[in-house]
């Protein structure tokens, strides 16, 4: 049985700013609503691996291997900072002109997912997370987590898709104006570097 407090718990949790809220708004602003819808499929399609890793166990090894999960985040910290080092030096960062577009609306997908992939953090939130719902009298735990896992990617996905759909809504008034784009791009560009100096100086 799923319990109101596992529902409000993640509810919070999913309404949380973090990078995958950034890239989703941003590309809501520029990027037009198929980017918008592409980029929260691939932030939620891209907390999957951790879910499973979680369910399975495997999360300790990030736990336990400081190799591992120093590996991990460095990479994760790299790609954050190339990001927001590419929002930043490039104009046409946000402007993107084949999202509607298949091949954009991939880019957009992947460039989500491994926000979400390359952070072994999530790993270890979902390791702690999930079994604070699971009953001590669950005859199937497992089942019960995979259940969790898909509420949680559920409302991740509900979420975000209302992130960048609202701020498609608004682009009309700020996407004529240079300066709002410029002052916009630099904001994104400061969070992604902010998220990646967090990554690369968090503690297992």
């Amino acid at each position: 049985m799923v319990s109101n407090e596992f529902l409000l718990t993640t509810l919070l949790v999913v309404l949380m700013p973090g990078t995958g809220v950034i890239y989703t708004v941003s590309n809501g602003l520029f990027g037009g609503r198929r980017s918008a819808l592409a980029a929260a499929l691939g932030c939620t399609a891209g907390i999957i691996p951790h879910l499973l890793a979680s369910i399975s166990g495997l999360s300790l090894l990030l736990h336990t291997s400081a190799l591992a999960f120093q590996t991990i985040k460095i990479i994760g910290a790299g790609y954050l900072l190339y990001m927001a080092w590419v929002m930043w030096r490039d104009p046409n960062a946000l402007k993107f002109e084949n999202s509607g577009k298949e091949q954009g609306v991939w880019r957009v997908a992947v460039r989500a997912m491994l926000i979400n992939i390359l952070n072994p953090k999530l790993s270890l939130f979902f390791l702690a997370f999930l079994p604070l719902f699971i009953s001590a009298e669950e005859t199937s735990p497992t089942v019960q987590m995979f259940i969790l896992s898909g509420i949680f990617m559920g409302l991740t996905l509900c979420i975000f898709a209302l992130y960048g759909l609202f701020a498609h809504s608004v682009r009309s008034y700020v996407i004529n104006s240079p300066n709002i784009i410029k002052m916009l791009q630099r904001s994104f560009a400061f969070a992604f570097a902010m998220f990646g100096i967090r990554l690369a100086m968090a503690e297992r």
